[in-house]
């Protein structure tokens, strides 16, 4: 009896504590449900800040847009100091001498008195010494250089990057060019290595030299364009343009990349003020190999030759369809083109499958073949397609292409040298004063 009596007194005190419990428990479950439930007005209210920000938010680069799209080297580019410091050492710095002599003409009273005017009576003889720089491409002293600084050079001296200097002798001259290769009397030298991948627009360029005689400086810019040609600088031309800076001595000074390897050697600039202003040229390594291997083996640079004096086109810029090719207009007796069968009147359309749309695109793509290289040259004449095979010659001198273009055209040197003989007549008829005074009007056009 007395273990139901205690059961069901346990049963009376659950039973009675049970609502206790339970509501205990409703209100924590209602307490969590309360302090999880998310507030929406909040939850609205930043939705639609996010909404309002996104709308105004600006565009943004891709984060991978910003990584260069193609990568030479392992790592990115912060600083130029170890390309400089590489392509520094083979830079070096030429001084050239040459005498000028006395002006034949300077016995003429009336020359003299102008001169004597102008206190700038020339001396007998004196020395002019001028400047410019160079590239060492070879350990045992060869040194790539501008034409225009060396060849009427009578001394030669380089001036190296550690401050040592020597003299230098003249290996070749190609002034078609306006490349030439001196050497030196000096061993384990620092050659600079050209670039084996070609460079395209945009990429960092380095121009080392010695500007105004100030001592080596690098200047930095960016290649602005390839393949420049019809400057009427050089004969054969196809220049790399750059914005950095290029000054006078610069020329035959290095253009190096971002990794300190050549790219081309600095020639000219364009410029109203006789400084930089932003548009520089140099001659890419393809050139330069070509020309240097040619002079230091031969001493002299062989190019093909057609024999012909062309003219492009007229290119009209308002008109989208222009024609093509490239008219001969001379055609030089007993040539490489006379004997192929090349007539005047013939348009060159294409030669071995390239097509001929300018003249400087022609005479740069016989030149760099060798003589007796055989071409085939597609030219259009009375509205018919004709082929022709051309074996090239070797391309003459200068002087002998003035001599044929005279041969072939007696009419234009009759009329220059009689033209030039009427002016002298002239000169000689005037009195002093008005030939002073033609002098001075001369001397002021120059900007003298």
């Amino acid at each position: 009896m007395s273990n139901y009596a205690d059961n069901e007194k346990t049963a009376s005190r659950f039973m009675r504590m049970f609502p206790w419990i339970l509501l205990i428990i409703i209100i924590v479950v209602f307490a969590w449900y309360i302090l999880s439930k998310p507030d929406t007005a909040k939850i609205s209210k930043q939705k639609d800040a996010n909404q309002v920000e996104q709308a105004w938010q600006p565009p943004r680069a891709d984060e991978n847009s910003l990584k260069p799209v193609k990568k030479e080297k392992s790592q990115e580019v912060v600083s130029y100091h170890d390309a400089v410091a590489k392509a520094s050492q083979s830079v070096v710095n030429i001084y050239t001498t040459q005498k000028v002599t006395q002006p034949p003409y300077i016995e003429d009273p009336v020359l003299r008195q102008f001169f004597e005017f102008n206190d700038s009576v020339p001396q007998d003889e004196e020395d002019n010494t001028n400047l410019g720089s160079g590239v060492i491409v070879s350990a045992d002293g060869y040194i790539v250089t501008n034409a225009h600084v060396v060849e009427k050079a009578e001394e030669i001296t380089v001036g190296f990057n550690d401050g040592r200097k020597s003299k230098a002798s003249i290996v070749g001259v190609d002034s078609e060019s306006d490349l030439a290769v001196i050497r030196v009397k000096m061993d384990n030298l620092q050659p600079l290595a050209f670039r084996s991948k070609p460079i395209e627009v945009g990429d960092v360029a380095l121009a080392i030299g010695n500007p105004f005689g100030v001592g080596q400086t690098v200047t930095q810019g960016i290649i602005s364009a390839t393949g420049r040609t019809g400057l009427g600088v050089n004969t054969f031309e196809d220049f790399i343009q750059t914005d950095a800076a290029i000054n006078p001595g610069n020329s035959g000074g290095a253009l190096v990349d971002a990794y300190g390897e050549l790219i081309g050697i600095n020639t000219m600039i364009f410029s109203r003020s006789g400084g930089s202003m932003g548009i520089g040229f140099a001659i890419p390594t393809a050139i330069v190999e070509q020309v240097m291997n040619a002079l230091i083996e031969n001493g002299h640079v062989s190019r093909g030759w057609l024999g012909i004096e062309i003219r492009s086109q007229l290119k009209d810029p308002t008109k989208i369809d222009n024609s093509h090719g490239v008219t001969v207009v001379s055609v030089v007796k007993g040539g490489p083109a006379e004997q192929g069968g090349l007539q005047v009147g013939d348009t060159i359309v294409d030669i071995d499958g390239k097509e001929m749309n300018d003249e400087n695109a022609l005479v740069q793509y016989v030149a760099r073949k060798l003589p007796n290289t055989v071409l085939n040259v597609q030219v259009m004449r009375d509205d018919k397609v004709v082929d022709l095979k051309i074996t090239l010659a070797e391309r003459p001198s200068n002087k002998e292409l003035m001599k044929a273009h005279s041969a072939n055209n007696p009419e234009k040197a009759e009329n220059t040298e009689s033209n030039q003989a009427n002016i002298e007549d002239e000169f000689s008829e005037m009195s002093e004063d008005e030939r002073l005074e033609v002098l001075r009007q001369l001397l002021e056009r120059e900007g003298n």
